[in-house]
């Protein structure tokens, strides 16, 4: 079965979201594919967003489809998009995971990124709890506390972020940095973590940063051998459109040229989403200037 649309957004995260409801305001038509994934999936409370500092994301996520639910031009379907192929119309096919297609005139990628951890024992069961990538969204709620810095790549950026706020900061070095014992495995006490170390040593903090690796969430980028940026994401203009006519990238997944990686915040995200809606929509009125 075949159903067509306007706008095909894929991802339910707050860029998707945030697209769905700006062509829902210009009575487009759009359907927005989520499949569930989400990067914040384990954070029990987001913050740096007005109005909302402390909100866990599925209260957001939540609300936010109850708006959609306003605009009759805007379909939310829980399901995973397998593949988006261009058609020789310029069109674009969406096929999803039970085999339907959609066929679009626009794509808007919002699958956000997938986060890669140092091969730490332990490590993973923190994330979004006591080990976090983002001073701007995580330290404040452990201000005074002693911070520890994995790995020594991004120390001298994290330092500077959190001293204002740690009462104290520790480096501990990961496998294959050129100085002390690497972190073998980290555990969550309930009152911080206790960090071992591979000469046996401990250290206790209350809480860990770190820089993880980013890879693409889904695999449309490379389907649609879309242009990438040295940081791995999506490479996009200030319209947030990609280097392929009629598809737009927003959030955690793309950047542009001039910025080393990409804006990693729920805001940010949402501004994302609603530029790559204005594109999109015009995309739809005339041919891309």
């Amino acid at each position: 079965m075949t159903m067509t649309t306007d706008i095909v957004i894929i991802g339910g995260g707050p860029a998707g979201l945030q697209a769905a409801l700006s062509i829902g305001r210009v009575h487009r038509q759009a359907v927005l594919l989520d499949d569930g994934t989400y990067r914040n999936a384990r954070v029990t409370h987001m913050h740096n967003v007005i109005g909302q500092d402390g909100t866990p994301p599925a209260t957001l996520r939540a609300a936010a489809r109850a708006e959609l639910a306003a605009y009759p031009t805007v379909e939310v379907r829980d399901v995973r998009a397998t593949t988006v192929t261009p058609r020789p119309d310029g069109t674009y096919a969406v096929t999803l995971a039970a085999g339907e297609d959609l066929v679009a005139r626009a794509v808007i990628l919002a699958t956000g990124v997938r986060d890669e951890l140092p091969q730490v024992d332990g490590l993973q069961d923190l994330w979004g709890g006591r080990a976090a990538q983002c001073p701007f969204c995580h330290a404040h709620e452990f201000a005074g506390g002693r911070f520890g810095i994995l790995g020594t790549g991004p120390a001298a950026h994290l330092t500077a972020l959190l001293e204002p706020v740690a009462g104290s900061l520790v480096l501990l070095p990961l496998e294959g940095d050129p100085a002390g014992a690497p972190v073998r495995a980290v555990r969550d006490t309930g009152g911080g973590v206790d960090v071992t170390l591979a000469d046996g040593s401990t250290e206790h903090v209350d809480v860990l940063f770190l820089r993880p690796e980013l890879h693409q969430g889904a695999p449309f980028a490379a389907q649609l051998g879309l242009a990438r940026n040295d940081s791995g994401a999506i490479r996009v203009d200030e319209l947030q459109r990609t280097s392929l006519p009629g598809v737009m990238a927003a959030g955690d997944l793309a950047h542009v040229p001039a910025l080393p990686m990409p804006m990693q915040s729920v805001v940010m995200a949402m501004a994302a989403g609603q530029v790559a809606a204005s594109a999109a929509v015009m995309s739809l009125i005339g041919p891309r200037p």
